[in-house]
């Protein structure tokens, strides 16, 4: 049988083994543990894209049916008041990694040049879903 170790002065210790058996469950919680943390936040950075891509393509759409036109660039949707501030893209951690996509000519009608029509995250990788960022 293990003895505890006792001290001159008389506090109790613990013994070696009883602390490395509390530090194998602890690993082992944080392994169980772990795995599902870091999926979770990846994807609430995937919500957060998709939740993002939403908001700035509906503010393309409400600025071109107040003005008849598309915006030039993102940053006029946040002069003009759609938008409030550029949203920082979750995937790159940067505002200034959204890809415009200008409108085609075969939609009918003229079109300026550097006129934004919808907007693409710019992050490499795919997602969970085994779908690219670039194709949202």
């Amino acid at each position: 049988m293990l003895k505890r170790i006792t001290f001159k002065s008389g506090k109790r210790g613990f013994t070696l083994v009883e602390l490395m058996v509390v530090m194998a469950i602890i690993a082992l919680l944080l392994a169980l543990a772990l795995p599902r943390y870091f999926n979770h936040l990846e994807g609430a950075r995937e919500t957060i894209l998709k939740q993002d891509l939403a908001v700035m393509r509906d503010a393309i759409d409400k600025f071109h049916g107040d003005r008849g036109r598309y915006p030039n660039s993102l940053d006029e949707l946040v002069s003009e008041r759609y938008l409030r501030t550029l949203p920082v893209d979750p995937i790159t951690e940067r505002n200034d990694s959204w890809q415009a996509v200008a409108p085609s000519l075969d939609q009918g009608g003229e079109t300026e040049s550097g006129e934004l029509y919808d907007i693409k995250s710019g992050a490499p990788g795919t997602a969970r879903d085994g779908s690219a960022y670039a194709d949202w």
